[in-house]
Order: structure tokens, then C-alpha cells, then sequence
């Protein structure tokens, strides 16, 4: 069953930098059906869903390393078997030194026009990951984004609005 944030929600949560939960909000338990017990020090892969590519996370993990923000659109897994699509927001949690302590993501509803060009991209991606890894993905998002003429954060930015 799709289950779908609000205009209003949004899920927060932070982990630390093995990405083990730290924190999670209210909406984020309702919304993944587990309680905050459940959660906390699990790593945050436990809502991730079998239909999501492997090379978009590759990207997150690229990105937040290096304390560049991210968004993305992601499909996640509930307890019991669910799923819940989010517009993501991820970025690096600092020390007072720059040192990365960890990762802060805030999650709200995605545009449904958006799922429209993204499932598609996702399970071709998917696909292409299941015959040839990880590059075969991410050249299926590459060949999109040379298609549309824009860099990765200009095109799922733009189709979120």
C-alpha cells in the first residue's frame, strides 16, 4: 500500500557517520509504521526499498562526504511492507572544527508530476543495475541528463516545482 506524507509534513531524521539513526521525528514513525525504539541506532537503510537504485545512494554518499547537500527523490519501505515516496534533503552535520559528526535529513512530500518522470527513470535504472552494476545506472541517468541539457541538481530541483 502507498502511503503519502501531507502538503505540510515533513520527516526529519540524523545519523550518525556509519548512518545509524540518531534521531527521528514524529511523522518519520507513523509514516515507516515503527516505533522510536525501533529505529534509533538501526542503520537508516532499514525503510530503504527494494525498488530504489543502488547508484542514487552511491550519489547521496558521494555528495554528503564531501559536505555538498543533496536531493533526491526516494521510495522507502515501511515495517510492514508499505512504501512511501519523499522528496529528500540531505547534507553533512558539522563539528565547530568542519569535521563531519554525521548526516541530517529533511523529507516532504514529492511533486506527483515529479514520480512521473522518476519511477520510470528508476526502474530503468534499476534494470541496468540488475544486468551491469552500478555503472550501467548511473549511465542511464547520465544519458538523461545529457538528454535534458542540465546537471543532476538542476534537473531534480526543477522538477519538483
Amino acid at each position: 500500500m502507498l502511503r503519502e506524507l501531507k502538503a505540510d509534513d515533513f520527516i526529519v531524521s540524523k545519523t550518525d557517520t556509519k548512518g545509524r539513526i540518531t534521531y527521528v521525528n514524529r511523522i518519520f514513525m507513523e509514516l515507516a509504521e515503527y516505533s522510536e525504539s525501533e529505529l534509533l541506532g538501526k542503520p537508516h537503510k532499514i525503510v530503504r526499498h527494494p525498488k530504489m537504485p543502488r547508484a542514487i545512494f552511491k550519489l547521496l554518499w558521494e555528495r554528503i562526504q564531501k559536505k555538498q547537500e543533496i536531493f533526491a527523490y526516494v521510495i522507502n519501505k515501511t515495517k510492514n511492507d508499505n512504501e512511501y515516496w519523499v522528496y529528500a534533503n540531505v547534507t553533512a552535520s558539522l563539528d565547530e572544527e568542519g569535521s563531519i559528526i554525521g548526516y541530517y535529513s529533511v523529507r516532504r512530500k514529492p511533486n506527483p508530476e515529479a514520480l512521473g518522470i522518476i519511477e520510470p527513470l528508476y526502474a530503468k535504472m534499476l534494470e541496468a543495475e540488475k544486468q551491469g552494476g552500478m555503472d550501467a545506472s548511473m549511465k542511464i541517468l547520465e544519458d538523461v541528463l545529457e538528454e535534458e541539457g542540465v546537471g543532476y541538481d538542476e534537473f531534480i530541483i526543477s522538477i519538483q516545482q
